[in-house]
């Protein structure tokens, strides 16, 4: 019987659904909008973060995702069950075959309840789990089958996560939950303090878009922040810097800094002669920071680059898992293969 093949990115800012054959399809913000009195979803993706803020009480603006796992599963499965009906109809005859990437140092129960979450929501039992760097590695075309040591850096919304990856497998890894949406927060905090300015989420993140960067710029960009005044509480405009901006993101950047040279002191000499051959892959949304590659290049005295489209390649990456899930079970700890394996 015919059956869609799917690879899913859910990650804590937004969930990218993979089609074999077609490519990614799906590439909508990780938010729900519930009606609260019905318990029932209104809006999901773009729809629901349009309303992010500006919602009455009767309707909560839920996240389901926090760093990088499952906050609430009643919420996940729901939206798993929308966006895999997005790909594969509403009325369909089989169950799609779905791969999910989970981050490199959740949990068996954070595990346990994605798949769960998966199986629940609509995918062929069982529904395959593959740890993110290793399908970040596979989306960037980074040739991780070799008996060489590649690594890769993925920085998405709730965690970033550093590995060295050699034969399908994860040699070591490091993962540390402060990626984009805790940048956000420490220019949302920064604001708040030196401006006395109260601005929401999305208002954080055009902000880190527009002037956000990791080392300082050639030409200093200027950035129009709105928000309410701690003061008086009035709606008021105020203007940042990127050398603000700048200033405000050197602690978090330190930890994820930090983070990669723990992976690289742990990694075997052969594999680390390999690293500084071959450089550093940098994917997810954290790797457009400007400026965030030649940091780490400065830091860690390896070349640095981002992946060609680093957004996409966790999504890509698991698309493609689905070719060579054989040999990733092979390579995952025995406490995991029944994750990958049927049961």
């Amino acid at each position: 019987m015919f059956f869609k093949r799917i690879g899913i990115d859910l990650g804590t800012a937004n969930v990218l659904v993979y089609e074999k054959g077609r490519g990614v399809v799906v590439n909508e913000p990780s938010v729900v909008a519930l009606a609260v009195r019905e318990n029932r979803i209104v809006a999901v993706g773009n729809e629901a973060r349009a309303m992010m803020g500006r919602t009455p009480d009767g309707i909560s603006i839920i996240r389901p995702m926090r760093e990088g796992v499952i906050a609430d599963y009643t919420i996940t499965e729901a939206m798993l069950r929308y966006f895999i009906s997005r790909v594969c109809g509403r009325l369909r005859l089989s169950k799609p075959e779905v791969v999910i990437c989970i981050p490199a140092g959740s949990t068996s129960v954070e595990r346990r309840a994605v798949r769960d979450a998966a199986e629940s929501a609509g995918a062929r039992r069982p529904a395959h789990l593959v740890p993110e760097p290793l399908a970040a590695a596979l989306g960037a075309q980074v040739p991780v089958g070799s008996p060489r040591g590649n690594m890769v850096v993925d920085i998405g919304g709730g965690r970033c996560e550093a590995a060295i990856i050699s034969m399908y497998g994860i040699v070591v890894s490091q993962s540390v939950r402060i990626a984009g949406d805790k940048l956000d927060d420490t220019i949302a905090g920064y604001i708040r303090r030196r401006h006395n300015l109260l601005i929401g989420e999305r208002m954080a993140e055009e902000v880190k878009l527009e002037v956000g960067g990791a080392l300082p710029l050639e030409e200093e960009l200027v950035c129009q922040v709105r928000g309410r005044d701690q003061v008086t509480g009035l709606p008021r405009t105020t203007t940042v810097t990127s050398t603000e901006i700048l200033q405000a993101l050197s602690d978090p950047l330190a930890q994820i800094v930090a983070a990669i040279k723990s992976v690289l002191e742990r990694t075997p000499p052969e594999l680390a002669s390999d690293v500084i051959d071959q450089g550093i892959v940098l994917t997810g949304g954290g790797a457009l920071l400007r400026r965030l590659d030649e940091l780490i290049s400065q830091e860690m005295g390896v070349p640095c680059y981002p992946a060609p489209d680093p957004m996409r390649c966790v999504a890509i990456g698991a698309g493609i898992a689905l070719e060579y899930l054989d040999l990733i079970k092979r390579n995952l700890p025995s406490e995991e293969e029944s994750l990958v394996a049927n049961y």
